[in-house]
């Protein structure tokens, strides 16, 4: 059977690693925990160095372990290859180090990722790379933002951490009609919820820390795309600035994706139930899950996810201070920025993942002073609730 002809589930489990090894019979993928690989002749070494599939040469390059995280995610997402790297943040710069240039413009939603936004506000600036901010859900505003400059049309959905959605499809006919690229960060979706390659997007993104790793372990990052444009990236970017992904990380995020399909299920489910549960809270002024019918895009959701995911965002009456109350009153439910793990997370995002945006800059993108995001895990929902209720009862409001 080929991988094309395979289930999801079957994809996350035997994808890029379809054979068992050679020289063991081992069905797990081996750790190639080494930095160096002997050629048998000078001749064999030169054409190592110079063409990376001739065969490995050093980590830093390339590494079997690493080869079949990519391969085994690249299936996932219907894409012709993909890279890892050290962090999603790395997957990131790698990308847009190696297609932009000096004199380019990005167009980028104003909801994403910290960090993405200092790269794209602090960093490109100072190689002559200019990015507009601009609500992507809004294909108008898309529209309106490019230049004739235009590179890349950037953003993530659902959004980091307002859980806002973007047309994808709408951007791409967009994007396409001007000859400019497409890239997405689709962490929050994981490719079991959502896959934009299916509908024309150039590059997708992940934060393998998240879903894909899924139990707060290991840190890395994926681009996935066509072929040729990640080798470039490989050959380019990576090779020579070294954001690589360690071989034990990416052995963690192989078998952390073997369980992928399993954890989003239960995800989705408690996700829905915990949405449920702080919609028809009375210390809720509003909950943002693209599940329920009061999300503002559900329709979309509807039509563009398979599932409505495991984040939830919301905020509580009494603004910045009962947001704080609420959060240093949980007991289950673990005080930390990341997310996707198996564990439930809660975070505020003005005072933590958000801190260094400016405030202006973050009310723009929505992210308000009370604004709480909540990333569901795979324990009882019942658990999950009983710990918000007990927490919400502290909440003076």
């Amino acid at each position: 059977m080929q991988l094309k002809d395979m289930y999801f589930d079957t994809l996350a489990v035997r994808a890029g690693q379809e054979n068992y090894d050679p020289v063991t019979g081992a069905i797990a993928t081996p750790i190639y925990q080494t930095t160096n690989y002997a050629v048998a002749n000078v001749d064999e070494g030169a054409a190592r160095c110079v063409d990376l599939e001739a065969g490995y040469i050093y980590t830093r390059l390339w590494n079997p372990t690493q080869k079949a995280l990519e391969e085994k995610v690249a299936a996932l997402e219907g894409g012709e290859a993909a890279l890892a790297t050290g962090s999603g943040v790395a997957a990131i710069t790698a990308f847009f180090t190696e297609v932009l240039k000096s004199g380019d413009h990005v167009v980028s939603d104003g909801t994403v990722y910290s960090a993405t936004q200092y790269f794209f506000s602090e960093i490109l600036p100072k190689f002559g790379v200019e990015v507009t901010f601009v609500d992507t859900s809004n294909p108008g505003n898309v529209e309106q933002a490019i230049r004739q400059n235009t590179r890349v049309i950037y953003f993530e959905t659902p959004a980091n951490p307002t859980i806002k959605l973007v047309d994808i499809a709408k951007v791409v006919e967009i994007a396409k009609g001007h000859g400019i690229m497409t890239a997405v960060d689709s962490t929050f979706a994981s490719p079991y919820l959502q896959r934009p390659l299916s509908v024309g997007v150039d590059v997708v993104i992940h934060a393998a820390t998240k879903y894909l790793g899924g139990h707060g372990d290991v840190q890395g990052g994926v681009v996935i795309g066509k072929k040729d444009l990640i080798m470039k990236i490989r050959e380019g970017t990576l090779k020579n600035m070294g954001g690589i992904i360690d071989p034990f990380a990416a052995w963690l995020i192989i078998r952390g994706i073997k369980t992928l399909a399993i954890r989003m299920e239960k995800h989705c489910a408690n996700a829905m139930a915990v949405a449920r549960y702080l919609e028809a809270h009375p210390k809720v002024d509003r909950v943002y899950y693209p599940g329920l019918p009061s999300h503002p895009q559900h329709e979309l959701a509807k039509r563009q996810m398979s599932g409505f995911g495991g984040m939830i965002a919301f905020e509580v009456k009494g603004g910045l201070e009962a947001g704080k109350t609420l959060l240093n009153s949980v007991r289950l439910c673990r005080l930390a920025v990341s997310l996707g793990d198996a564990d439930t997370l809660i975070q505020h995002a003005a005072s933590m993942t958000h801190v260094l945006v400016p405030r202006e800059e973050r009310l723009k993108a929505g992210i308000t002073d009370g604004l709480i995001r909540l990333s569901v895990g795979i324990e009882d929902h019942r658990d999950i609730v009983a710990d918000l209720e007990q927490a919400f009862k502290q909440v003076c409001c």
